[in-house]
């Protein structure tokens, strides 16, 4: 038999991608996967029909609402799932004990072509114990998805949640930049935070192999080194600037540079407010702005921002206004972000006003220097004039909280409902295959998720529907839905001949996920003391789940 390369699968008739990052394998999983998938085969019940529920039981960040995100690379790793000879010889060599020939015959033959995957879609608001995935098969083969698929949504659904946090405070006016690459937890950390952060509602990235992956704009301009390497204008060597428009040529920007510095220190308006600056730092904003007369944008905080940084910015905006370009904006880094952006802009629309530009005064202030949640909301008590963050460090590794905390159980094998029971009620699993509906109020807000047994008829549009806490008796509620919206779709169907939804792309996932917080009360999703929203099972599910539990827990008896 040839030996098998991971790649392109071609599973189910459909030609699909590998997942992003190249190590997302069968492989990537833990190694008791492997020791069931033995154990089931070697019992006959490897080829059992089982059926999983992915889902999580406590909303990120004290919030009370979460993103779902990672759907597309999940269905990539089911798409491609094999195992190459020389990946079925180590898994052999692994194990404990001796692996019998029938089981590396088995191995070689595994794919996902008789799985089911059912799932929310990409970007969706989601709450918890709704299914997220329900994953059906052969046991052993599912059982063998559930790590990597646990992987690829735990992190990737927290960090867009964040992203979407950081999108609700900041506003909607707001451009939010994800500058966190070099702070993220190694190459896949911050190639998947770049891809989901978007997701969540940021605009850009400055992560230039995110941005040629997944087609994320890029954004960025030059650090502190950058400007410290100048030590005067004498450096400029090359110092003319075509004209925008190519009509003529300024043969000496430089001195056009110092020019209009002088004018803003002249200036009345201005008072004392500007003397000498930094020349070094003139000069590589002058040099920078020679390299990119079309993207000028400054990083003004080196040496001190009001009475250096800006100044030098404006000499070198104004100048290249005169040859017919805009600039781009400021950036501040350090220091008090509310006061600094209050006085630049000041002065910005007093040159605005000094020399006749209009739109100079509204000229882009960009904030960094380890922005959070609690720093934009801070802002935004004090009173700012920036227009937009770059945030990095807090952002792109959940420094709120390390982990969404997704779990994947059993809940039918056999068409026989399982139940996995629990002294802490929050673990106790909703068992059997479900449908899932999000049903939606007169204002169009969402009201509640219920959930319901796969054979039960679907909540109708003005139908007094009885909605059930699954564990709490007397949380109860009659719901008359205006609009019903079916929850679970079919991205891969195995064998079934179910259609499939097609994987968007990834600016309309972005889209969705807007939209979706859109449709959210206010309350919901606001950040301090959200209202928890409701997530219920139909009154026929929840006769069933409570006599399946009483069927299941042991009797005690007293001695």
């Amino acid at each position: 038999m040839e030996a098998k390369t991971n790649g392109p699968s071609v599973n189910a008739g459909r030609v699909m991608d590998g997942p992003t990052n190249p190590m997302v394998t069968p492989l990537l999983t833990d190694l008791y996967q492997f020791t069931m998938a033995y154990a089931y085969w070697k019992a006959g019940k490897h080829n059992d029909r089982a059926v999983f529920d992915l889902y999580f039981r406590k909303n990120p960040f004290g919030g009370e609402f979460t993103v779902f995100a990672g759907l597309e690379e999940c269905i990539k790793l089911i798409a491609n799932f094999e195992l190459t000879e020389e990946e079925i010889s180590f898994i052999c060599e692994t194990l404990p004990g001796s692996c019998e020939e029938g089981f590396v015959k088995y191995l070689r033959n595994i794919d996902c072509s008789d799985v089911e995957v059912y799932a929310i879609s990409e970007g969706t608001v989601v709450f918890p114990k709704v299914p997220l995935l329900r994953v059906e098969g052969p046991v052993a083969v599912v059982q063998l998805l559930e790590t990597p698929v646990l992987n690829l949504v735990n992190f990737a659904s927290l960090v867009a949640t964040n992203a979407a946090r950081h999108r609700l405070v900041a506003g909607k006016s707001k451009m939010l930049l994800e500058f966190g690459l070099r702070r993220a937890q190694g190459p896949d950390g911050a190639i998947s935070a770049s891809k989901y952060c978007y997701i969540g509602g940021f605009d850009a990235t400055s992560n230039v192999a995110a941005g040629r992956l997944f087609g994320i704009p890029l954004r960025g301009t030059h650090s502190h080194a950058f400007v410290s390497s100048f030590m005067s204008p004498d450096e400029i060597l090359e110092r003319s600037l075509h004209r925008s428009d190519g009509s003529s040529t300024c043969e000496d920007f430089v001195s056009l540079v110092q020019s209009w510095l002088s004018k803003i220190q002249w200036a009345k308006a201005l008072g004392n407010t500007v003397g000498e600056t930094n020349q070094s730092e003139l000069a590589a904003f002058t040099s920078y702005a020679l390299a990119f007369p079309n993207n000028f944008l400054a990083l003004v905080d080196t040496y001190d921002v009001m009475r250096s940084g800006v100044p030098n910015f404006c000499a070198v905006a104004l100048a290249l206004n005169d040859l017919g370009y805009k600039s781009v904006g400021i950036r501040l880094d350090s220091g008090d972000l509310a006061y600094l952006s209050g006085e630049a802009r000041k002065i910005f629309q007093i040159i605005e006003k000094e020399f006749g530009l209009p739109g100079f005064g509204k000229t882009s202030i960009t904030a960094s220097n380890d922005l959070n949640e609690e720093t934009l909301d801070a802002l935004n008590k004090q009173g700012h004039e920036v227009d937009c963050y770059g945030i990095g460090t807090y952002l792109v590794t959940c420094y709120a909280q390390a982990a969404l905390g997704c779990v994947f159980k059993l809940v039918e094998i056999n068409n026989q409902p399982r139940i996995k029971l629990s002294e802490d009620v929050s673990k106790v699993s909703i068992p059997c295959k479900k449908r899932c509906y999000r049903l939606y109020g007169r204002e169009g807000y969402s009201l509640v998720d219920i959930m319901t047994g796969e054979n039960e008829p679907c909540p109708k549009v003005g139908e007094r529907i009885l909605c059930r806490h699954p564990f709490n008796e007397s949380k109860r509620a009659y719901v008359v839905p205006q609009r019903v919206e079916e929850l679970l779709k079919c991205y891969w169907p195995g064998k079934s001949g179910k259609v499939r939804e097609e994987l968007p792309a990834l600016k309309d996932i972005r889209d969705h996920c807007i939209k979706q917080l859109e449709q959210m009360r206010p309350d919901h999703i606001r950040r301090l003391n959200p209202t928890p929203y409701k997530v219920s099972v139909s009154a026929k599910l929840y006769d069933f789940i409570h006599f399946l539990w009483l069927n299941e827990a042991p009797v005690g008896e007293l001695q």
